[in-house]
């Protein structure tokens, strides 16, 4: 692993980290936040998919310590984090990491943290209880990680080093 994204790791683990004491909505449980899913918008272009995975990770490790998450952090944050790796790294678009980042969270996540709140958290809910505020904030938080990432690309300063450009896809016009 380079020094570059491990730099990178841990200035996105810290952005996430700090700003949850700010913007975490409680509901139903779990505690949505917004900037969780640009974080992972944002590493899943720049680092791939295990390195976004390991940067939700430790969010969410950090967040449950310090008081400000729940174990639910931990499927749905990991999870987006991995499709949107996975889908942008099959399309070279960051619109498809967005679309992972939300169907991973809001569909996937949620799904899987309905036996956790269940069995491990005691919460009496109902196994679709989770997809509604999990989808809303993942779609409001893969859009911002989406206008961060097309400024960065604007102001040329993500995709200059030839190891954060995408990858050529047979579907793009190049």
């Amino acid at each position: 692993m380079k020094t570059r994204q491990i730099a990178i790791m841990g200035l996105l683990t810290a952005t996430g980290t700090l700003s949850s004491h700010i913007l975490a909505i409680p509901v139903a449980g779990a505690k949505v936040f917004p900037v969780q899913h640009a974080v992972n918008v944002i590493s899943a272009v720049t680092l791939g998919p295990s390195h976004a995975v390991a940067v939700a990770f430790g969010i969410a490790l950090l967040r449950n310590f310090l008081g400000t998450g729940t174990l639910l952090a931990f499927p749905g944050s990991m999870i987006g984090a991995f499709v949107a790796g996975r889908a942008y790294r099959a399309t070279g678009a960051v619109w498809w990491a967005a679309c992972g980042e939300v169907f991973g969270t809001g569909v996937l996540g949620a799904l899987v943290s309905y036996p956790i709140a269940r069995v491990l958290m005691g919460k009496d809910v109902a196994a679709l209880a989770y997809v509604l505020p999990f989808g809303t904030s993942s779609m409001a938080g893969a859009l911002i990680g989406s206008v961060v990432l097309v400024a960065l690309r604007r102001a040329k300063m993500l995709w200059d080093q030839p190891a954060y450009r995408p990858r050529p896809h047979r579907y793009t016009r190049t």
